[in-house]
């Protein structure tokens, strides 16, 4: 609360004067006084499938000009973040898998068989997930963010909210720009284009945009860069007017990535300084002060991977040092192609419109991994077409028509929404060469950290060995089991280098819906919506799996009689587990699994909107959104979680999840003068079913969560994996967001605006958690989660921005001096909440300054985003089976980038 104070107060002194802030409102043209107050000041949007003032719209709606992001320096919808305070796009192990969160809700983790709570729509074509639109978005004309669960306008449902880009459109005015960018990094971007008309009733337009830039990790082991930047992007428009009542706009893009991404470095002191070392293999409880770092050899899972190999630079250097120091050979290179087509007509027969938009679009991506992010080879991914890969091939289609009736006191409208979607996932993630060598250590850390010796079969030496065989008296120190021990030891050093050999996971989505949105005009200033969607789903799934670890059925053979022996029962179901970890086990080599599963749901919203005068409107209102289940694309969702054993040949039921709903309530304010705008609203979203993906440190759990009506006794925040059930009839929402945003925007004087938002976001669970809405149990690695803020959920968030464009003297140049800042306050940005992967609050700053011709014709800007290079992390997380000893690492957002851009047009 401190820092939310500090910070506050800072943003408050950057904006100066500004009552501020409303990126929403996109008010980059210069207001001028009153008296000469014109339309063009007048912010239009569409966002309830009409052309309406921004103000006149009873909906949290921020409208994001095209000049603002330009100045923003915003190329992909991960820097809409600078600009929009309830809004914020992360990225974590691969940029497909991009999460959008508004209001602190948002998809979690990376798994493509969850779809977005945020949904992503580009010229009003949804895009399958929001990781999608992580790549070059060109000239926009402008972005619309919706805050709260979306569905009756037209498009895909949302649960949480929408982001609408729209790109700039062909003109029949010839004209071109370019630009050219350098920065720090050896940074290369060029942007061109051009649009003009090919008759007296058709105009063209073609864009393109290249980008190349050296990544910000350094990797000292294989003397490469990491998160680098190789991409392009073209699109060409053709725009169809015979006359006033007919346009069709046909859009053909096409873009490549060709990049080294996601490195993560270890969570140090500096960045977690509460986190402290375990005592066991599988502790939550709060850190002590003064306790050892994270990896402080104190840590006994640290000298295991310093004898191993592991660079000790990674276990001391500072968290945001930026050098990774990877397994030798392994690499994050990796490949992702986006193409598709949208053609959207829109003709008016005189008292009804008809909208249609058509879209066909084709997604592929697949990146390798040093999955371990550590010097020893545990866990990796190959380059290439299976490497954790993810296609999309989807066709929607959108029909609206739209008019009014009884002397226009209704304004309706009435549409269907069809989706076929292909989704494949292949994946070849394999244990590496040292395996073996490292994960029989995490057995013997837990029996005696003394007795590891990581170089030697089943880390321990002859010594070693003998210690435990003379243990009790001669008996063995596990009795007549110690030979069998030895034994499963020896034969887990053996999982080097197998695993999956090509798991392909299949699934044909079919969503159809009808809606009606309908404003009724009951006075010339009292208005009330109401919409309603009808939505079914239909998922097919198919998936076949290719596994040569047959070392996992020898140990399960070998100690599964051990499981019965309660003294044994964890020694034995822990080499079994290290052994199988993640289902990876021959015994699913040549498995097919065939299912589907169907849902349908109503959601809708109702709104009461009050114009007391032409300046001020109020609104309440309610809305019901849906989220589709579906299938967790994982194979280690099929292993049944008692020691690791496999799938059952034809069941699926471990990976299905449920669909996720929400009842929203929300109260809002608008205030409109020339030259200010103000816009307030107090909401609270109630969530059944969220959808949860989180990783463990060896596997993704995806888990719906809710919560009992009763008091479960602290049952729901215990190890165990069968406490804590709940009466179906007693089930309630698990996840509440409530909170209060304002959004402002000021232009005293031409040529001069400011801005500024505050958002206060309690986004938290409910106490006394479960599973799904049967009464199941809560997942035990998910005990952190009642009563806590959802992760990456901050409650204060400010944005502000400061522009001014003055005129220099009378030679037709003009300045530029823009800024704009970002408070964020503390959060956990691990979706586990474990101590170690807090986020301390910050503050992030863009800023751009320069000189512009006459009419703009031409400018030279230079600028720099992240000035003051904060150090900050997207997301914190479990080592991939290093975290059982409490040892995080985290994928880090970009240092501080600058440079100069030349800029042109005509």
């Amino acid at each position: 609360m401190k820092f939310a104070l500090r910070a506050t107060t800072s943003l408050v002194c950057v904006s100066i004067a500004s009552m501020a802030a409303m990126p929403a409102f996109a008010q980059e043209q210069p207001a001028p006084e009153q008296q000469d107050f014109d339309d063009s000041s007048i912010i239009v949007v569409t966002a309830q499938g009409r052309e309406q003032q921004l103000s006149d719209v009873p909906v949290a709606i921020s409208a994001v000009s095209g000049d603002l992001l330009e100045k923003s320096g915003a190329n992909d919808i991960r820097e809409l973040n600078q600009v929009a305070p309830s809004l914020l796009v992360s990225s974590t192990g691969n940029e497909a898998n991009g999460s959008a969160r508004i209001r602190g809700i948002g998809t979690v983790g990376d798994n493509p068989g969850l779809e977005s709570s945020v949904a992503v729509f580009v010229d009003g074509v949804y895009r399958s997930r929001s990781g999608n639109a992580l790549s070059e978005l060109g000239p926009i004309d402008r972005i619309e963010i919706l805050r709260g669960p979306q569905g009756t306008l037209g498009g895909r449902n949302a649960s949480a909210g929408l982001i609408s880009i729209y790109t700039a459109k062909p003109e029949f005015d010839f004209g071109g720009y370019g630009a050219f960018s350098y920065g720090n990094y050896d940074a290369i971007r060029a942007e061109g284009g051009l649009t003009g008309p090919v008759t007296e009733t058709i105009a063209a337009r073609v864009d393109a945009v290249y980008f190349k830039r050296d990544g910000f990790y350094n990797d000292v082991t294989n003397d490469t860069k990491v998160n680098n930047r190789d991409r392009y992007l073209v699109r060409g428009q053709l725009l169809f007017e015979p006359n006033d009542a007919l346009d069709a706009r046909l859009t053909l893009d096409y873009s490549k990535k060709d990049e080294a991404c996601c490195a993560a470095v270890f969570v140090q002191p500096g960045f977690a300084p509460l986190a402290r070392v375990s005592p066991g293999l599988d502790s939550f409880a709060r850190p002590l002060p003064g306790s050892p770092a994270l990896t402080s050899t104190q840590n006994p899972i640290i000298p295991v991977l310093l004898a191993l190999g592991q660079n000790p630079n990674a276990l001391t250097q500072d968290t945001f040092n930026y050098d990774i120091y990877s397994t030798p050979g392994r690499s994050y290179e990796g490949e992702t192609e986006d193409y598709g087509a949208a053609f959207e007509v829109n003709y008016d027969f005189g008292n009804v419109s008809l909208t249609s938009i058509t879209g066909y679009r084709e997604y592929s991506n697949n990146q390798g991994s040093d999955t371990d992010y550590t010097t020893v080879d545990i866990l990796y991914r190959e380059p290439g077409r299976d490497a954790g890969a993810r296609a999309f091939e989807t066709f929607t289609q959108e029909l609206r028509l739209q008019g009014t009736a009884f002397d226009d006191r209704l304004d309706w409208l009435v549409g269907g929404f069809f989706a076929n979607e292909d989704l494949t996932v292949r994946d070849n993630l394999r244990f590496g060469t040292q395996y073996g060598a490292f994960a029989p250590c995490r057995i013997v850390n837990a029996v005696n950290p003394a007795l590891a010796s990581p170089l030697s079969t089943g880390c321990l030496s002859a010594g070693g060995r003998a210690v435990l065989q003379a243990a009790n008296g001669g008996a063995g120190a596990f009795g007549a089991a110690t030979p069998l021990i030895f034994a499963g030891l020896d034969t887990l050093a053996q999982v080097n280098d197998v695993g999956g050999t090509g798991d392909i996971y299949e699934q044909n989505s079919k969503n159809f819906a009808f809606f009606t949105h309908n404003i009724f005009h009951i006075t010339n200033t009292l208005d009330l919506t109401l919409g309603l969607r009808y939505t079914n789903e239909t998922k097919d799934f198919d998936a076949s799996f290719g596994n040569d670890n047959i070392y996992c059925p020898q140990n399960r053979a070998l100690l599964s009689g051990l499981l019965g022996v309660p003294t044994l029962a964890g020694l034995a179901g822990g080499l079994i587990s290290l052994s199988c970890q993640g289902n990876s086990t021959s015994e699913i080599n040549g498995l097919s699994l065939s299912d589907s599963r169907k849902e349908d749901a109503f959601s809708g919203t109702a709104v009461l909107s009050w114009q007391p005068t032409p300046d001020l409107l109020l609104y309440s209102s309610y809305s019901r959104g849906y989220k589709a289940g579906g299938f967790n694309l994982d194979r280690s969702a099929l292993s049944n979680p008692v020691a690791g054993n496999p799938a059952v040949v034809g069941t699926t039921a471990n990976l299905q999840f449920d669909q996720e709903e929400v009842d929203a309530y929300e109260i809002g304010a608008k205030f409109t003068a020339p030259g200010f705008s103000l816009s307030g609203a107090i909401y609270r979203q109630e969530f059944s079913n969220f959808q949860l993906n989180t990783f463990n440190g060896s596997v993704f759990l995806v888990q719906n969560v809710n919560a009992c009506g009763t008091d479960l006794g602290g049952a729901d925040t215990d190890a165990s994996a069968v406490t804590g059930t709940c009466a179906p009839d007693d089930v309630k929402p698990g996840v509440v967001a409530q909170g209060v945003e304002l959004e402002a925007s000021l232009s005293p004087v031409p040529d001069l605006t400011m801005t500024m938002g505050i958002t206060y976001t309690d986004t938290s669970y409910e106490d006394d958690l479960i599973g799904r809405d049967t009464g199941s149990p809560l997942d035990p690695a998910l005990r952190l989660l009642p009563g806590d803020n959802l992760s990456n959920a901050p409650e204060w968030v400010g944005t502000t921005s400061f522009s001014y464009t003055p005129e220099l003297g009378s030679s037709g140049l003009s300045g530029l001096f823009f800024v704009n800042a970002r408070m964020t306050g503390d959060y956990n940005t691990g979706s586990d909440l474990l101590y170690g992967k807090e986020q301390d609050g910050f503050f992030l700053v863009n800023a751009r300054i320069g000189i512009r011709g006459p009419d703009e014709a031409w400018a030279i800007e230079g600028w720099a985003q992240n000035l003051f290079d904060k150090g900050y992390t997207q997301v914190a997380f479990n080592t991939p089976f290093v975290a059982s000893q409490q040892v995080y690492s985290a994928f880090l957002a970009e240092p501080r980038t600058y440079g100069v851009t030349v800029r042109g047009k005509f």
